[in-house]
């Protein structure tokens, strides 16, 4: 395992990344509405991206078709946008989008509620941003990378949620997906310890059900096996020798780290 430790100057490269994500987040999540087709969802996406510089980087991603990861209900992740999968009132629809500015990655996810949605999903989208925070708290120099992990996988267990062991967040950088893997669920051994410099894609994939997933046949979109709904919120963090910094912060994300004193 190679992870890398960043520059001064990556690092500023990669928080650029993370502003111009964080805004297109901010858009997406404007712009989101009953009626809407998940492909206009991301032809939006990759127009907010381009204009800002950037190119998206999901864009052709080992065949990925899209820029934006559109993913309703019980879809988990890399849902593929069509003109023909309109959304509905009622829904959650989660949003996972990559930019590269300057050869520089950041990867960021959000769950949306569509209108009125059910105080149980609701609740299963909050539960999942918590557990993202409650990970991070963890994430100092010293402190082991199954600290991030066991934290994740115990808050999001409290409520009775299955936490997906098929998906992990990633290391990022030059490249999308660099070392180490992320988990959300603790590990048997402690992991690499963190240092100040490594920059994490730290990703909850939370399941109001069981944990199980699988596949659908156009091999990218992953769906829960019972059904059960689920969601996603990820962030681009940079390890600094005081805690995280999350490059790609929303304005709604600043209360919570400083509610947690990571701010």
């Amino acid at each position: 395992m190679s992870v890398t430790i960043k520059s001064p100057r990556e690092i500023e490269l990669m928080r650029e990344a993370g502003r111009i994500l964080a805004i297109t987040h901010e858009e997406l999540g404007k712009a989101l509405r009953p009626g809407m087709s998940t492909l206009d969802i991301d032809r939006l996406g990759e127009e907010i991206i381009r204009s800002h510089g950037c190119i998206p980087s999901f864009k052709d991603y080992n065949g990925y078709p899209a820029s934006i990861c559109v993913s309703v209900n019980d879809e988990v992740v890399h849902g593929i946008p069509d003109r023909h999968h309109i959304i509905q009132e009622g829904d959650i629809v989660s949003l996972d989008a990559g930019v590269i500015y300057k050869g520089y990655h950041s990867d960021s996810a959000r769950t949306h509620a569509v209108g009125e949605i059910s105080p149980e999903a609701a609740k299963l989208i909050e539960v999942t941003r918590k557990s993202f925070f409650e990970g991070i708290k963890y994430a100092k120099p010293g402190n082991h990378l199954n600290d991030i992990s066991q934290a994740i996988q115990a808050y999001a267990e409290a409520f009775g949620y299955g936490v997906v062991r098929d998906l992990v967040g990633h290391g990022i950088g030059e490249h999308l997906h660099e070392d180490p893997e992320v988990p959300n669920f603790a590990q048997k051994r402690k992991g690499i310890r963190l240092q100040a410099g490594m920059t994490l894609a730290v990703e909850p994939m939370i399941n109001m059900g069981r944990p199980d997933v699988c596949w659908l046949d156009d091999d990218w979109t992953v769906v829960t096996e019972d059904g059960s709904l689920s969601a996603h919120y990820e962030n681009t963090i940079l390890i600094c020798e005081n805690g995280p910094e999350i490059l790609s912060m929303q304005d709604s994300e600043k209360e919570e780290m400083r509610r947690l004193g990571l701010l």
